[in-house]
């Protein structure tokens, strides 16, 4: 049974009271333009290159590096990510900047002489590290689709970073926590200092000086104000000197990469997302396509029976993706076009028992059926070009080390290789082959930055962090407006749950299920495990016949914002 919570008489009704941005509503209006993003400071960036003539690769360029700034926790130029871009036209496109394994790296470099891995290698310290995309990817994103200059888009962050913004409590919240640990990281421990060395407070001015002058050399010289020169040969001697193992010749030999998006359908709507290394354009079309085959006339939104098919989509989805996907540069043989394929959706729901929760095999992969400090932002401009973008560092605050001198915060990206050769277990570990750590290949992603179209034009521009939890987060989000026409606030806030096949146990937000549903549930087979939350949607619905954008935030993110005009 659908639930109806989008009435276009009432919205049509909003807009004519709703000029402005208003952040007293779960969403946005605007008409000309919109930027979703974890920083309010960000998107309004983004909005006023979209006022000064920029279209929406120029608005998300100055968005993510003015969240390099706003948003260091994930925000970033020291990692990497994706970018699906649909023009007015409907044509779309995608932008790889996942970060790369040095050319130093191998398949076992985490491990120690048992064959297990030492001492959280993969995760900690800067062999952690992988080689940056994040300036490749704009820059490359630029010189194909912006209009306005270079300097215009990054100049915006300098000022940020030059001349400083108020310190916001979660900012220094996490500043306090790494002054009590600063023996572990040092660097994280002066991070957040103001200009006397003290602590920056909440509401005080926090200015990054070091971060403006690298920005600086990115202004001036592009991509190779990063990848060579002054910034480079300071990256190469901080890792040399730390521990890390990417040289100036890594740098200079990463390139950012346009590819073919993966295009899927759901009832009428084409649903374009990012190919492999990402697996979210993959996973999330198969699970769409499994939807299509449900009789929503009798299930309820959130029941027993919801939650039950929604979770067996998400097991055979990525079981898949831990059976096939890696980097297509490295792995040329991947079934892509059979794994969103109807056919195989249709082959994968014939065994769905919906009286009994299916078993997770790790023998068996398919035959049966990232770090979670990412950060997302959603852009539309005026003409109907539409961009989403999600980046990270993997963790929060990436490796959690940089050079003082550079003022950036390095990634932790090659902990998202399969650490161990061939060896998958039934909890978090997976050794199948296409991951496996080799030198220039980009780790597998579960970043799912996705347009949805209708009528050949943007309708829905969705994203979220949460690591492996996004794909599910922006699958559950998409099919809430897409299935059961909810609203888009609405569609991010609702319950999200989240099951990735290997470890079987299917993660619940608390508080949002009942315990009858999570009784049933466990009668079913399934075992369950209670969180906080789930993602951190950033989305923009687009009104087609009325030409109004709506845009929200998720309310996880208290400073972010849904700005328009």
């Amino acid at each position: 049974m659908k639930s109806n919570q989008k009435p276009r008489g009432v919205v049509l009704f909003c807009f004519a009271l709703i000029v402005q941005s208003s952040m007293l509503f779960a969403q946005t209006y605007a008409k000309n333009g919109m930027v979703v993003s974890a920083s309010k400071i960000a998107s309004q960036t983004g909005v006023d290159i979209l006022k000064k003539g920029g279209n929406a690769i120029d608005a998300a360029i100055a968005t993510a590096f003015s969240l390099a700034v706003t948003h260091p926790t994930a925000g970033n130029i020291g990692g990497g990510g994706f970018m699906v871009f649909m023009n007015a036209q409907g044509k779309a496109t995608t932008i790889d900047f996942r970060e790369k394994a040095p050319l130093a790296s191998s398949e076992t470099m985490f491990l120690d002489e048992d064959g297990n891995i030492k001492d959280n290698s993969n995760h900690k310290g800067l062999l952690a590290t992988g080689v940056p995309g994040t300036v490749a990817g704009l820059y490359l994103a630029h010189q194909k689709y912006g209009v306005l200059p270079w300097k215009d888009l990054v100049q915006p962050a300098i000022d940020l970073a030059e001349n400083g913004f108020a310190l916001n409590w979660n900012l220094y919240n996490a500043a306090e926590y790494f002054k009590k640990i600063e023996e572990q990281y040092p660097f994280m421990a002066t991070y957040f200092s103001n200009h006397e060395g003290q602590l920056t407070q909440p509401g005080e001015i926090w200015k990054q000086a070091a971060l403006a002058n690298t920005l600086k050399q990115i202004r001036d010289k592009g991509r190779d104000g990063f990848y060579k020169g002054e910034v480079a040969q300071k990256i190469d001697a901080y890792m040399k000197a730390n521990g890390g193992i990417i040289t100036t010749e890594d740098l200079e030999k990463y390139d950012a990469i346009e590819r073919e998006p993966m295009k899927g359908s759901y009832k009428g709507y084409d649903i374009y997302g990012m190919p492999p290394p990402s697996s979210g354009g993959v996973a999330l079309i198969e699970m769409m396509n499994l939807m299509e085959l449900v009789d929503w006339e009798t299930i309820e939104f959130n029941s027993t029976e919801y939650v039950h098919v929604v979770a067996e989509a998400m097991r055979r989805a990525f079981a898949d993706r831990a059976e096939f996907l890696g980097d297509p540069d490295f792995n040329l043989d991947m079934p892509l076009e059979r794994l969103i394929s109807k056919a195989h959706a249709k082959n994968r729901f014939e065994n769905l028992n919906m009286e009994k929760a299916s078993v997770s095999d790790s023998t068996r992969f398919g035959q049966i059926y990232d770090g979670k400090n990412t950060t997302h932002f959603s852009v539309l401009d005026k003409a109907g070009n539409a961009v989403s973008v999600t980046y990270t560092l993997e963790n929060g605050y990436g490796v959690k080390m940089g050079s003082k001198a550079l003022g950036f915060i390095f990634n932790n990206e090659m902990g998202d290789f399969n650490p161990v050769p061939g060896i998958t277990t039934s909890g978090w570990q997976i050794g199948t082959q296409p991951n496996l750590v080799a030198p220039q290949k980009r780790m597998l992603s579960s970043m799912t930055p996705t347009i949805v179209a209708k009528d050949g034009k943007p309708y829905l521009i969705i994203g979220s962090p949460g690591g492996r939890t996004i794909i599910n987060t922006v699958f559950q989000t998409t099919l809430n407006v897409l299935e059961f026409d909810m609203r888009i606030d609405k569609a991010i806030e609702a319950m999200k749950i989240h099951h990735q096949w290997s470890p079987d146990v299917i993660a619940y937000e608390k508080h949002l299920m009942s315990p009858d549903t999570r009784r049933a549930l466990e009668a079913m087979g399934h075992k369950l495990r209670a969180i906080d939350g789930l993602g951190a949607l950033m989305g923009i619905t687009i009104d087609q016949e009325t030409k109004i954008i709506t845009g929200a935030s998720d309310s996880s993110r208290p400073e972010g914002g849904a700005i328009g005009y």
